[in-house]
């Protein structure tokens, strides 16, 4: 048997020991994401696939607030009301400890406010492009945005629901 000398096997226990994490961090995967894929120019994603484990948060349907407290019956046009809509839900998100950048799906519904009868997409995505798409918040969500016959209110236009995901 061969006899290695003490203050070499000590180097050699203590470089192990010191390599062990350097070796653990070089094999340790990213933590998972939502993989997100579509246009780059796009609005919205095409798809969003959720990793398993990650909570899922649902936010009911939500429709603007009074632009003047003392006129509550008076909401404003298509992009008044989403961003109405959209600064309400960012807060919610973020009072939780979540962000807009973990919605995943959206349902936009929209009353038509245009001539000719059509629902005002123009107007609701140029808000929805200042939340969604940016540098400082580069996620898109996936959206279905259909027309409807009216919402809740006569003078209501936009109601907004989302699917939030994010890692536990």
């Amino acid at each position: 048997m061969t006899r290695l000398n003490k203050p070499l096997c000590a180097a050699l226990a203590l470089a192990a020991v010191v390599s062990a994490p350097a070796a653990e961090a070089k094999t340790k995967a990213p933590p998972p994401a939502v993989e997100r894929t579509g246009q780059p120019t796009g609005v919205i994603s095409s798809t969003a696939m959720i990793p398993p484990g990650f909570k899922i948060l649902y936010l009911s349907g939500s429709t603007a607030s009074p632009v003047d407290p003392a006129k509550p019956d008076e909401f404003g046009d298509t992009a008044t009301q989403t961003q109405s809509i959209l600064t309400k839900m960012k807060a919610q998100l973020e009072g939780m400890g979540w962000s807009m950048g973990d919605i995943v799906k959206m349902n936009v519904f929209l009353v038509a406010a245009l001539p000719g009868g059509r629902m005002d997409s123009p107007g609701m995505n140029s808000v929805f492009k200042t939340f969604f798409g940016t540098p400082e918040q580069p996620n898109k969500p996936t959206r279905s945005t259909v027309q409807v016959a009216a919402l809740g209110r006569p003078t209501t236009l936009v109601e907004i629901e989302a699917i939030a995901a994010k890692a536990p």
